[in-house]
């Protein structure tokens, strides 16, 4: 077992970031006989830009490069340094995950500064951004700067969808390498959750719905919940005969996901703040207390408008994972239409599916423009509802 065994259908990409860790192993073992000062050479380089598109693993790859380049043996899975970085106690790799819509500039300077030290274990400083598409300009600019003169032992490790203006700023891009990973064929999807003990004949069902979605696939094969939510929504194009139906299910489909938000909420938010409240000194006494309480009632406000702002971006992460499926659907009629020989998304939505064969294929077209139309408006913070009624009214069956 490596680091590497983690990136699943990423063959080139894997060789490229090996090749990359053993390089980067010979420039510390130089610069600590004294041969090289931190020069960079070869296969290394000091910034990196993963892209693909969602669930090819993106985050993985970054986190595996950075598992190798503090590991002697290129990322064994097996030493303590893998072992930290797996589990994201390493004091020299530092993990930017946004809990909400973006990433702030003042997070993104407090990592810089925190990156440009010196690394404690004697390799590398590694800054992970793991949704750089959320950057907000200031913050990319902070980025930038750091990246256009990266301390000698500095690696920056950036994910995003694609190297998109709207995506990456172009300077950024400019000074990153870039990988670009594919999605994953479904049939080593499904034999990764064979391997972890699912059922042969459920881990090819996810494999296939996830439509090569890793992450995805796991939780519809683990979680009754995720199954049952994805059936509500494949019931939907079929049942979109009237106006007040249109309503309906879009009323259905955000309540679901402020539903699964207010779930992850629950289970997150309490743990936080009375976790915050102790390390605060929560019901202490004597001198200092009033000075403490004041500084504790600023720490939480904070802490809440950080929980906030992540239960938003839970709400829409679980609409999109609604609208993939909506889209997959349309896909899925178009290739019955078309008599093309590739395998449904929703093999078991057949039925409803065949029902909408009767539309023109224009027709199913302009449908699914209109799901891909709802992703864009929720990214560009249009309500929910708003956007939500607005697609399943373009939706409705004629």
């Amino acid at each position: 077992m490596t680091v590497w065994d983690d990136l699943i259908g990423q063959a080139e990409a894997v060789e490229v970031l090996r090749d990359a860790s053993i390089a980067a192993g010979k420039i510390v073992a130089d610069h600590r006989s004294g041969t090289v000062d931190g020069v960079r050479t070869g296969q290394m380089t000091h910034a990196w830009l993963f892209t693909g598109p969602p669930g090819s693993g993106r985050s993985v790859a970054a986190r595996a490069l950075a598992a190798a380049l503090q590991c002697d043996t290129a990322g064994c899975d097996s030493c303590p340094a893998c072992h930290t970085v797996r589990t994201r106690t390493n004091a020299d790799v530092h993990m930017v995950v946004p809990d909400g819509l973006s990433i702030s500039v003042q997070e993104m300077r407090n990592i810089v500064l925190t990156a440009a030290r010196a690394p404690s274990g004697g390799r590398w400083q590694v800054v992970v951004v793991e949704d750089a598409d959320r950057l907000t300009e200031a913050a990319a600019n902070a980025l930038l700067k750091a990246i256009e003169e990266p301390p000698a032992r500095t690696v920056f490790l950036l994910c995003a969808p694609s190297t998109h203006p709207d995506d990456v700023p172009v300077t950024i891009r400019s000074r990153c390498r870039v990988v670009t990973l594919r999605t994953p064929p479904a049939a080593a999807v499904a034999a990764v959750l064979v391997g972890e003990g699912i059922d042969a004949e459920r881990a090819e069902w996810a494999a296939q719905a996830s439509q090569g979605h890793v992450g995805r696939a796991r939780r519809l094969a683990r979680d009754e919940q995720a199954r049952e939510r994805r059936a509500a929504v494949l019931a939907i194009p079929a049942s979109l005969t009237t106006m007040q139906a249109c309503l309906a299910a879009a009323d259905r489909l955000v309540r679901a996901a402020e539903e699964e938000a207010a779930a992850f909420a629950a289970e997150h938010n309490d743990a936080e703040k009375e976790s915050l409240a102790q390390a605060m000194g929560a019901g202490g006494t004597g001198k200092g207390t009033a000075a403490a309480t004041r500084s504790a009632g600023a720490a939480l406000k904070d802490l809440e408008r950080k929980q906030k702002s992540r239960t938003t971006r839970a709400q829409r992460d679980a609409l999109d994972r609604a609208l993939v499926d909506l889209a997959a659907f349309y896909r899925d009629v178009l290739l019955d239409q078309v008599g093309a020989q590739v395998a449904p998304a929703h093999p078991e939505a057949a039925a409803d599916v065949r029902r909408l064969t009767r539309l023109r294929p224009e027709g199913v077209l302009t449908r699914l423009d209109a799901v891909l139309a709802c992703r864009e408006a929720l990214e560009l913070n249009v309500k929910p509802r708003i956007a939500v009624e607005a697609m399943t009214t373009a939706l409705r069956l004629p």
